[in-house]
């Protein structure tokens, strides 16, 4: 897909074509790390996820993404939030400017071991505080402390 540019509140984003449902995982592992990835499109450090696909339930495109882009398998244990922010929008190389439509769902690490993939060029197990440090999208970083904050009611927004 190559490389993507995101606008949110943006009065000079390029208009939304398209919308495709997403997911990305707030996985932990028994030492409360958060399991995150080195994008290669846009650079930054992002829970890992990715668009739903027709023929699979919102759970199996959790476990897909997760595999794909890390090498971990997991099991989805519930919603942490939704985020359908019109006015964030993603612009592709190939013309698709995507509206923000992602769902954020806690999951379990079953087994698997680190890999990169076409998407992801570093996957790091690390602590809340030094996932907070890196650099992320504002949208993700959102993401990432409503997953982390286990006592919350999902967000909607």
């Amino acid at each position: 897909m190559g490389r993507r540019i995101d606008y949110i509140d943006d009065p000079d984003a390029p208009p939304a074509n398209s919308v495709v449902p997403s997911v990305v995982a707030i996985v932990q592992d028994d030492d409360d790390r958060v399991l995150l990835i080195h994008k290669t499109d846009n650079d930054l450090w992002a829970l890992p996820g990715g668009g739903h696909e027709i023929g699979e339930s919102i759970a199996d495109t959790v476990i897909r993404e997760v595999k794909e882009e890390t090498g971990y398998d997991v099991e989805v244990l519930g919603i942490s939030g939704t985020y359908t922010n019109p006015s964030h929008v993603m612009a592709y190389e190939d013309g698709e400017v995507r509206q923000q439509f992602s769902l954020a769902f806690r999951a379990k690490l079953l087994g698997g071991s680190a890999r990169t993939s076409s998407e992801s060029k570093e996957v790091a197990w690390l602590s809340p505080d030094e996932a907070r440090s890196l650099e992320m999208h504002p949208s993700m970083r959102i993401r990432l402390e409503h997953g982390l904050d286990t006592g919350r009611r999902p967000y909607i927004g």
